[in-house]
């Protein structure tokens, strides 16, 4: 009876929304199970639908602000439109693909037999955290307005900054996929606490240094 009951286990498939209630259970069924196109799919709709809100969020006064000629505006606000539309269906594939190389790697390393389906898999689960941030922050922008690009979850959105900078990258749904990612590295990866934990911290802490490095480049004189 108890083998039966495995074997129903491994067979079950792992939910989107399980992400949200019950992330360990969903970490093994991926282990068990490991799903990727129809997660896939679903998570760069959500990153498409909340990167139209936050273009919708935008207008040529925004552009302007940046420095754009006025009489320029309007054309590349359409070609940002475009554009963001496209980085919403690419960036959990290029996204998910990055840290699924760097998790084998390190998974080579530490001689797990985890394989790069499981790592994806994994990844492309974890990144429906993101895109629910994403859909949250912009069509709260979207309805407050402000800049679209502090999200109201974040540090830098707390404490009213119009140029996000560093802090931008201190977030909530930040917060929580690292969280998610030490989990499902220790559950599917196999991965020992210390070493999960430490990846997903890692990752963390690169995603703040790049952003307070994307925050001072704005700061450097014009020549």
């Amino acid at each position: 009876m108890e083998i039966q009951t495995e074997k129903n286990t491994k067979k079950e498939t792992p939910s989107l929304i399980g992400m949200f209630t019950s992330p360990s259970e969903q970490f093994n069924r991926i282990k068990a199970n490991p799903k990727i196109w129809l997660p896939l799919l679903v998570v760069s709709i959500l990153y498409a639908i909340g990167l139209f809100f936050m273009v919708s969020a935008m207008d040529v006064s925004t552009l302007i602000d940046q420095g754009v000629p006025e009489d320029q505006a309007d054309v590349i606000l359409g070609i940002t439109k475009v554009t963001v539309a496209i980085t919403g269906i690419i960036t959990p594939i290029i996204g998910a693909l990055f840290s699924s190389v760097i998790h084998l790697v390190i998974a080579k390393a530490a001689r797990s037999n985890v394989s790069f389906k499981q790592l994806y898999s994994m990844n492309i689960f974890i990144m429906v955290i993101g895109a629910a941030g994403l859909l949250l922050n912009m069509v709260i922008r979207f309805a407050i307005g402000g800049n679209p690009e502090t999200y109201v979850t974040s540090l830098a959105g707390l404490v009213n900054m119009e140029k996000p900078g560093g802090l931008a990258s201190i977030e909530v749904f930040g917060i929580w996929s690292t969280i998610l990612t030490a989990f499902g590295l220790h559950k599917t990866a196999e991965f020992s606490k210390g070493l999960s934990w430490t990846v997903a911290i890692i990752f963390f802490l690169l995603s703040v240094a790049f952003g307070f490095l994307g925050g001072l480049l704005p700061e450097a004189p014009s020549l």
